[in-house]
């Protein structure tokens, strides 16, 4: 197989092929050797190292019809005087701690959208543990951190999630309904985090909807001074709901009183 086959069909770069296998019918195996483009510094990048043996790693690429393919590669380590530290080097088609190539992530993840995580995986001939593990990754990567500077108004507010996980802390951007932090918790702390980065993005906040918390009202006031705070119809309709139930109960036993003096 050519280099050029190498990168355009399973997306490796910066190696070579050393030899071809073929285990049985089920399954195709390739040994990758690294170019010498690789031989870089972990950490600062610098061409100027000294090999230190290398790391043998086996990685799952792109199926060829229904075999699945495995790539043996010889990972080097290298030595780097700038740095003084002597560690593997980066893997160009696989991301840190991974058994499979980027390219495989990305045919995983076009499966898992179009059918169950289950099926994906019997297509694919993995785990469905290997398979959920990507989407989770891939959902942590693109919508773990959003961007908060287009934020405006926003919603603040606790849910209950059981015994294990109890209170987790929300806040909602309230143009768009997105889900923009969940923080661990129900008190002032749990919005530390989501505080900071709001500082860093730079934000206009013009209003707050929270409950009636006191621990949610001072962390507003005093991390969003000049931001409106509204406490939101749900919980206002809800201490409404409860004090009119207190008055019903209060005037039915009054009148139960009168109509009987001797009870």
């Amino acid at each position: 197989m050519s280099d050029w086959m190498l990168y355009h069909a399973f997306g490796i770069r910066g190696y070579e092929i050393v030899r071809q296998e073929k285990f049985d019918r089920r399954c195709l195996s390739f040994s990758l050797r690294a170019t010498p483009q690789v031989l870089r510094c972990p950490r600062c990048g610098s061409k100027d190292v000294i090999r230190k043996g290398t790391n043998p790693r086996l990685f799952r690429g792109l199926s060829v019809g229904s075999q699945p393919v495995w790539f043996d590669a010889a990972i080097p380590r290298v030595r780097c005087d700038r740095c003084e530290l002597t560690r593997q080097v980066r893997i160009p088609f696989a991301d840190e701690k991974r058994r499979h190539t980027r390219a495989f992530e990305r045919y995983a993840l076009e499966l898992a959208r179009i059918t169950t995580t289950q099926h994906a995986a019997d297509h694919l001939q993995v785990s469905w543990d290997t398979v959920r593990d990507i989407e989770a990754r891939h959902l942590q990567k693109t919508y773990g951190k959003p961007k908060l500077k287009h934020l405006t108004q926003i919603a603040i507010d606790e849910i209950y999630l059981g015994k294990s996980v109890k209170f987790l802390t929300v806040v909602l951007d309230l143009e768009s309904g997105a889900m923009v932090f969940v923080g661990r918790g129900k008190g002032a702390e749990s919005l530390d985090p989501f505080w900071k980065r709001l500082r860093h993005s730079r934000a206009v906040i013009e209003a707050v909807a929270a409950d009636m918390s006191p621990a949610y009202a001072l962390a507003v006031r005093t991390h969003l001074p000049h931001a409106t705070l509204v406490n939101d119809r749900f919980h206002v309709i809800k201490l409404y709901n409860e004090l009119l139930t207190e008055l019903r109960r209060e005037l039915y036993a009054r009148m139960i009183r009168t109509s009987n003096p001797a009870a």
